[in-house]
């Protein structure tokens, strides 16, 4: 008995990995347009650096305002006609970035409603719902799995896809992504007989999350991963362009082998920290990792190589944080308020993309790519002095 109390149930893993497919379908949707945008400034009308920017990360803001609220929501009328709503609100804002006929401000209006469809936090309430409290985790680290799936995807496949499709035909690939995301909703994901939710504690589990210091570094550690990325990649596809002499074509080459074997060297800094307790010690490595990479991105995005070799410690530090990040809320927060924190943790992470789009769009304008990549590392110095003081406990086996 003891021992299936530690294994997920065919049920379980059902209603896990029925969520992660929409996660992935969804968050694909969204990061496939992440590393050719910037390429089409020149073609757009009205189009400015900081435009563009915002552009890449104006839907982190409508994620980060929506977020709680749609959770909230989901509280009181269901899980599910929440997430089919913001759903489809996504496959609208899809659509609407598909016809701006190559205008920054309709496209940025399409990607604002991409972002408002704010569904991570009633997607992992649902999970809750579904999963008994032993197994929650496990769900969690799947959904979390599929995120971290769709980036890397989403990265080799956006400048592919960008060579048949064009930007237009990105998104309304997006959108055919979100409708699938909805039928998948109503066919494999099982409904709930109850809802893991204590209306009555909500007001008081958020005040817990916010005075946890470990949890708000947390929080401080997603918001700084996600502005980075999104900052960088505001400038590293027109680096690739203008000065590494890579057509948008031939994109994927550097992205294809630096995405692989970042994954592949992730794998093992997973093992490392979880079965020889170095969390801590591999998590400010990575974080450390990453301030070289954009220093290095920083004196070297002029050459093929040199963006390469920086991109490749980049994403190998940031698949790790990635991944890691949701699994030390989850074991951070107080069982009480697992779902809060989660939510807020949502928040932070769109929020540092948003954050990071305009403001890498604002320094390209003013001061050109390189000074993106410095500023970059600033942040990270940054986040490694609020880090320091952190305590990552090994993971219950």
């Amino acid at each position: 008995m003891a021992n299936n109390k530690q294994k997920m149930t065919r049920f379980e893993l059902r209603s896990a990995a029925s969520l992660a497919l929409i996660f992935f379908l969804r968050m694909f949707g969204l990061f496939m347009i992440l590393p050719v945008l910037s390429l089409y400034t020149g073609d757009m009308i009205g189009a400015t650096p900081i435009l563009i920017g915002l552009a890449l990360g104006i839907y982190g803001l409508t994620q980060a305002f929506l977020q709680i609220p749609f959770g909230m929501l989901s509280d009181r009328i269901g899980r599910k006609p929440v997430i089919a709503a913001g759903l489809l609100i996504f496959v609208i804002g899809s659509a609407i970035a598909a016809l701006s006929d190559n205008n920054i401000y309709i496209l940025i209006l399409g990607r604002a409603l991409q972002g408002a469809g704010a569904i991570a936090a009633s997607i992992m309430a649902l999970a809750a719902d579904l999963t008994r409290e032993s197994q929650r985790t496990k769900a969690m680290a799947i959904i979390g799995i599929s995120i971290g799936m769709a980036f890397t995807i989403a990265f080799i496949g956006g400048p592919v896809l960008n060579i048949w499709l064009g930007l237009n035909g990105l998104f309304w690939a997006a959108a055919s992504l979100g409708l699938l995301a909805i039928i998948v909703l109503f066919t494999w994901v099982p409904q709930p007989d109850h809802q893991a939710v204590d209306p009555e504690s909500e007001n008081r589990s958020f005040l817990q999350v916010l005075r946890n210091p470990h949890l708000l570094r947390l929080d401080a550690s997603i918001l700084i991963l996600h502005l980075i990325m999104t900052a960088s990649f505001v400038v590293l596809p027109l680096a690739l362009r203008d000065h590494a002499g890579l057509t948008s074509e031939h994109h994927w080459k550097v992205y294809l082998p630096v995405m692989l074997l970042s994954f592949v060297l992730m794998v093992p800094l997973i093992r490392m920290a979880e079965t020889r307790n170095l969390a801590k010690q591999i998590f400010t490595g990575s974080v450390i990792l990453l301030a070289l990479a954009e220093l290095g991105l920083w004196q070297g995005y002029e050459s093929t190589i040199g963006l390469s070799v920086m991109m490749l410690l980049f994403f190998t530090a940031f698949n790790y944080l990635e991944a890691a990040l949701p699994s030390l809320v989850s074991r951070t927060a107080p069982a009480e308020s697992k779902g809060t924190a989660l939510g807020v943790y949502s928040t932070s992470q769109f929020l540092g993309a948003f954050i990071g789009g305009t403001l890498g769009g604002w320094l390209y304008g003013k001061t050109g790519i390189g000074s993106v990549f410095l500023v970059n590392a600033i942040f990270i110095l940054i986040w490694l002095v609020i880090t320091i003081p952190m305590k990552i406990e090994a993971a219950k086996r």
